[in-house]
């Protein structure tokens, strides 16, 4: 029997970065209806079609409701509905059903939030900012770079055996962690529990910023309610030992929304299903456009744009056909990117006789052998084999590839870049790569390098920026690119992280921009981020008139386009811009050749177009692609280097070919790539600095008064001989605190005070708990203004700020004498004059 409609039932709606969900409530309270799901930037579309399977479900009846969610208040603005700040409704539904809570740890799709409770239960609330590590959208990721369904994710973690380190602020840094751990054949289980344990790190150190996670926790939101293996992840870094002490609500992924349905806001807002259907429906919801956020059109018609790639088009590689190639020498170039992998094969004119590009999925070696096959079949189709002379590779995985299949040349990756851009404009000045995740300018001066510059920290101005959000509009990447250049009114998204632009396309849809609007906007935002963010331009002047571009994201028309109107220069987009790394290796090898072979004297400084394929160029030994092939098979070894604290788990690969290739170690001190370059071993001097450093008396003479400790980081560091001659001196016993690693990182990250601390500083927190559990009777570690003067003509003498006020910070965010019973001592002291040190 249906619902009266003058009994309403209790409704919340909580419309997140990437989800919409909706709970209602009867009068008694009991959950009739819940959803969640997915609305990819369809906020209302999403949610109206929720509400049209409540109409089915419960019929017309009416509803006491109110929004919540980060996207959710534009919404609640638009209809006049009223709207609860998450946060609130968190915790007003935590303080109902869950009041022994103390923190409240909730990770979404684009955001994650801290909220700690005191006893009288005022929340102090923490969210991150201005990254979007620890997320969801992190985890999809991931799980799309481990080519898995995210859901296998925690299948996978579940299986694990081992946790490796993995960068977690920042997507691009961690892609980069983990292609290494594929190329090491690390298992994707391991991989799946280390992005967890990434995760979990990330939201802990960020987030609580020197507050203590105290029990009871509860946790919510959809990946800590879908991952059980990331719930396990925050309990073995949080040393959880008691299960109890973690709290599951039911249904924890719609937590806001079941809180909002409780709070509503103020008075009552009844309407009934259709009133809502009938809001969702109308076009007035979507907000008037002045036009100040809107951008110039890349083209102003079909036909300019028809004519623009025509011009464009003339920017095309030199081809030769495969059958003319029988009986010419061939040279090989093999770009092996984080990503993709790249293959091309010229002439002896450097001319393009055909080309592989494919993504790589974490094993580069086997994607060149796919690309062979490729290449191997073109030829059998043709009746004959290729006759490669030279080799060469560039690239991520140059020296890999280098060692696996042989080759003879290996080139850094600008140059071959810049070769092959000077191919196509002799007089080039400035050359753009933007790739799937990174990005690298090379200004050219007197036909030289003369500056390199590559993004660092963020992805927002790469190809997988533009992917990320065709995707999350239902577009494959080819039409999303397509669409944008008929639209006439870009919209102005700004220069932001990919997760986070998510907001401003929510903005962008309420306020009636088209996925072509929308699609043009990006594009713009891709080049503005290089331009602004990256290359901090002020001035185009200095990038010069002969501008060549490269990276397959070139090879979206709106993104090329928004380069010209925002330089208002003409551009050169080679028409193999995603193969230019691999064609610079191939025209470095067939270059390479060309002076092996002739005299010194003779060697001419030209590009390969102007060369003459003279006879002499014939060399009888030719490599096959099944030779190089055969020497890709390798044996794996695991050797555990010994050369420093951090104790790397090296493998050594050794191929058929008899080359070595080793992986997982963090230098090159003991096992070195180079295959032609016997190394000879000098004086360590880091040991020589850590002998004089810490190998040393630490007890006094007679019997101890008590034992001291000192943290070994920042000025303590290398001052430690002054501090333990001091101490010992003055009959204390001297305990050091242990070397610095990732585990010893983790004991403290939770009571970093801020993300943005140096790394030295955030590894003090570390070394404090590492004493506290050596229970020392004291810490000591002084607030020292002034150092002692290195050099005569010194300015000044000058602790780092971050180090003179360190101790005081340590005493307030880990505060030892309350958690370990150990006071930490830190008297000012000065350097500056000795005298008063005596």
């Amino acid at each position: 029997m249906r619902k009266k409609l003058d009994n309403p039932y209790f409704t919340g709606i909580d419309i997140s970065s990437t989800t919409a969900k909706v709970v209602i409530y009867d009068e008694e309270g009991n959950l009739v209806f819940s959803r969640y799901r997915r609305h990819q930037a369809k906020t209302i579309e999403t949610t109206a079609e929720i509400f049209r399977e409540v109409l089915e479900q419960l019929g017309d009846v009416q509803l006491d409701l109110a929004v919540t969610g980060s996207a959710g208040m534009g919404a609640a603005e638009t209809f006049g509905l009223p709207f609860v700040q998450e946060v609130t409704a968190s915790a007003h539904f935590i303080k109902k059903y869950f009041p022994q809570v103390r923190t409240f740890i909730e990770i979404g799709g684009e955001d994650s939030k801290v909220i700690f409770f005191d006893d009288q239960f005022r929340p102090d609330f923490r969210m991150n900012g201005t990254c979007a590590g620890g997320t969801g959208a992190f985890i999809d990721q991931m799980a799309v770079l481990l080519d898995v369904d995210v859901k296998q994710l925690n299948i996978l973690a579940e299986q694990s055996t081992n946790i490796y380190p993995i960068a977690s602020r920042c997507g691009v840094f961690a892609k980069t962690d983990i292609q290494a751990l594929l190329s090491r054949h690390v298992s994707k289980e391991d991989v799946a529990a280390s992005i967890f344990r990434a995760v979990a790190i990330q939201v802990v150190s960020a987030l609580s910023r020197g507050r203590e996670i105290k029990e009871k926790i509860l946790f919510a939101g959809g990946p800590l309610t879908f991952y059980p293996g990331l719930r396990n992840a925050f309990a073995d870094l949080l040393a959880i030992e008691d299960p109890d002490n973690l709290i599951m609500p039911d249904h924890p992924e719609l937590l806001p929304a079941m809180g909002a349905a409780m709070v509503r806001n103020g008075s009552p807002c009844r309407k009934t299903i259709n009133d809502i259907l009938s809001m969702a429906g109308s076009r007035h919801y979507r907000t008037a456009d002045n036009g100040d956020n809107r951008l110039p059109a890349l083209f102003t018609s079909k036909s300019e744009f028809a004519i623009w790639q025509k011009l464009h088009e003339q920017n095309r590689a030199a081809r030769i056909d495969l059958l003319e190639t029988r009986d010419k020498d061939l040279f090989l170039g093999i770009d092996s990117g984080s990503t993709t992998t790249k293959i091309v094969l010229t002439d002896e004119e450097g001319k393009l006789v055909c080309s592989h590009y494919h993504a790589n999925n974490g094993d580069p070696i086997l994607a060149v052998k796919e690309g062979f096959a490729e290449i191997k079949k073109m030829f059998a189709v043709a009746g004959f084999r290729p006759r490669i002379v030279r080799s060469a590779a560039t690239g991520y995985g140059e020296s890999l590839a280098k060692a696996a299949f042989g080759l003879q040349d290996g080139v850094v990756e600008t140059m071959a870049h810049y070769r092959a851009a000077r191919y196509f404009e002799p007089e080039v000045s400035f050359i753009l790569d933007i790739g799937g995740q990174d990005m690298k300018a090379i200004f050219i001066k007197d036909h030289a390098v003369a500056e390199i510059q590559v993004n660092e920290a963020c992805s927002s101005g790469c190809g997988s920026f533009i992917e990320t959000f065709a995707h999350s509009l239902g577009y494959g990447v080819q039409d999303f690119a397509e669409v944008a250049c008929v639209g006439n009114s870009p919209f102005d998204l700004g220069t932001r992280c990919t997760v986070f632009m998510n907001s401003k396309v929510k903005q962008a849809l309420r306020e009636g921009a088209s996925v072509p609007d929308i699609s043009a906007g990006l594009a713009y935002s891709v080049i503005k981020n290089a331009l602004y963010k990256v290359l901090k331009l002020k001035n185009f002047g200095v990038l010069g008139d002969k501008i060549v571009v490269q990276g397959g994201t070139f090879r979206n028309h709106a993104v090329l386009r928004a380069l010209e109107i925002l330089l208002n220069k003409k551009v050169v987009r080679p028409d193999i811009a995603e193969l230019m790394g691999a064609y610079g290796a191939a025209l470095t090898a067939l270059a390479n050749h060309r002076a092996s072979l002739v005299p010194p004297a003779r060697v001419q400084q030209t590009l390969p177009q102007s060369a003459d394929p003279s006879p002499e160029i014939r060399q009888d030994n030719d490599l096959s692609i099944e030779t190089l092939e055969k020497g890709s098979s390798f044996t794996e070894k695991e050797i555990r280097c010994r050369g420093c604290e951090n104790q790397c788990a090296v493998l050594q690969l050794t191929f058929n070919n008899g080359n070595h290739f080793y992986v997982g170690n963090r230098c090159e001190r003991y096992f070195s790539h180079s295959q032609d370059v016997q190394q000879e071993r000098g004086k360590n001097l880091i040991d020589e600095q850590l002998k004089l450093l810490f190998e040393r008396n630490f007890k006094p003479e007679g019997e101890a008064i008590l034992t001291y400790g000192i943290p070994r980081c920042l000025n303590m560091y290398e001052n430690f001989p002054f501090w333990c001659a001091f101490l010992t001196g003055c009959g204390f016993e001297v305990v050091l605190s242990s070397e610095s690693n990732f585990k010893l990182y983790e004991k403290g990250c939770s009571t970093v005070m801020s993300e943005n601390i140096c790394f030295p500083a955030k590894l003090a927190h570390g070394h404090i708990f590492d004493l506290g559990e050596k229970n020392v009777d004291r810490i000591f570690f002084p607030t020292v203004v002034y150092e002692h003067e290195e050099y005569e003509d010194t300015l000044n003498t000058y602790n780092c700020p971050v180090v003179t006020g360190y101790p005081d910070l340590l005493k307030s965010a880990v505060n030892p004498e309350q958690k370990f019973a150990i006071p930490l001592d830190s008297p000012a002291i000065s350097f500056k004059d000795f005298n008063r040190l005596q």
